[in-house]
């Protein structure tokens, strides 16, 4: 028997290959072109991009920074560090309702403004609504704590102190006669 060599072709029954075709016409007949980048002169001709696709534009007007956009001041005012770095916060304990009074009463401003009014002076509106104003403050913490503006000297500081309880319970029989008279009236 004679040695046959082996070979690669098939023979007739064998799948064929497709003929040779370039690259270029493989894409336009299979519908699919690659684009890889901008079109040439992109960067600087703006004008006939945007002419040529609007709707893309549209969607590129969002920012493609990342990060805050808010905008930052680069020159701090000199008087705005000192101010923060000279004074330390402190929490300061609540004021009582005496404190606040005693601490309005003493206001240097206060009493100036008061002293130009005694004089007969005129104030100007900003003067003179801020008097309105903290007068209304130490009239309400007045009401509040019970001190009456109005002192009588006539009248005696402390009654129930110097009345013996003799005196106290004739003060109250007195009262009560006051009150049945006044109900005999009507």
């Amino acid at each position: 028997m004679s040695r046959s060599k082996k070979t690669r072709k098939g023979g007739e029954n064998s799948p064929k290959l497709q003929p040779r075709v370039k690259k270029q016409d493989r894409a336009v007949a299979t519908g699919k072109r690659k684009d890889s980048g901008n079109k040439s002169g992109s960067r600087h001709n703006e004008s006939l991009i945007l002419a040529q696709a609007p709707q893309q534009q549209a969607a590129k007007k969002k920012d493609p920074r990342h990060g805050s956009k808010k905008p930052i001041t680069l020159a701090i005012p000199a008087a705005v560090v000192t101010d923060k770095a000279a004074q330390p916060k402190v929490k300061q304990a609540k004021l009582t309702d005496e404190q606040k009074l005693l601490k309005l009463e003493e206001d240097p401003r206060l009493n100036q403004l008061l002293d130009m009014l005694e004089e007969g002076r005129d104030l100007n509106d900003v003067d003179q609504k801020w008097l309105d104003q903290q007068l209304n403050k130490i009239e309400a913490l007045m009401v509040k704590l019970g001190i009456s503006d109005d002192m009588d000297d006539d009248a005696p500081s402390s009654p129930a102190k110097s009345l013996s309880d003799d005196e106290l319970f004739d003060k109250f029989e007195s009262g009560a006669d006051l009150l049945k008279d006044y109900q005999d009236k009507f």
